[in-house]
């Protein structure tokens, strides 16, 4: 069965999910996953969207109308937002000096410069965090109530330009 949303390059996709694997996660974060991102990786855990920009209502670094990312992050792995490994979202709020307001979800095409987190300042450790983009002035802008906002927002990128 051919996946909808992520295209077929694998170079993001992290080990097959399991519950043991989100649970060590969102110990290892300190924060509970939203189940919109959970189930989108029992489907493929991370990958490249096939529907990549988002429409935005402020300039970015990327675009005046839009920003784009190259990967919805999984779980485990040398690639996962839980990575030990120097690549994993704590790792690059302290590389790159973004908020520590959450978990960086996605990579961008600018290899760092912007990124989409998820936000928990607001609803705390276990609740549903709204979704933020950050681009390279490191402010926070808040882009969706919640990750299936943010993933039934998404649109091809001929679409957004």
């Amino acid at each position: 069965m051919k996946n909808e949303f992520f295209e077929d390059d694998e170079y993001y996709t992290c080990p097959p999910l399991t519950p043991d694997l989100v649970d060590r996660a969102e110990r290892s974060l300190g924060y509970h996953l939203p189940r919109a991102y959970v189930d989108l990786l029992r489907e493929r855990n991370g990958g490249v969207p096939r529907k990549r920009c988002y429409l935005t209502q402020f300039p970015t670094s990327w675009a005046p109308t839009h920003f784009e990312i190259s990967a919805v992050l999984g779980l485990g792995g040398r690639l996962g937002v839980d990575s030990e490994e120097g690549q994993g979202s704590a790792d690059l709020i302290r590389e790159w000096g973004y908020p520590d307001l959450g978990v960086v979800v996605c990579d961008t095409p600018s290899g760092g410069h912007d990124t989409v987190m998820l936000d928990y300042t607001e609803c705390g450790e276990v609740g549903e965090p709204r979704v933020v983009y950050v681009d390279e002035d490191r402010v926070t802008r808040v882009v969706a109530s919640s990750f299936s906002d943010f993933l039934l927002s998404l649109v091809t990128c001929s679409y957004a330009e």
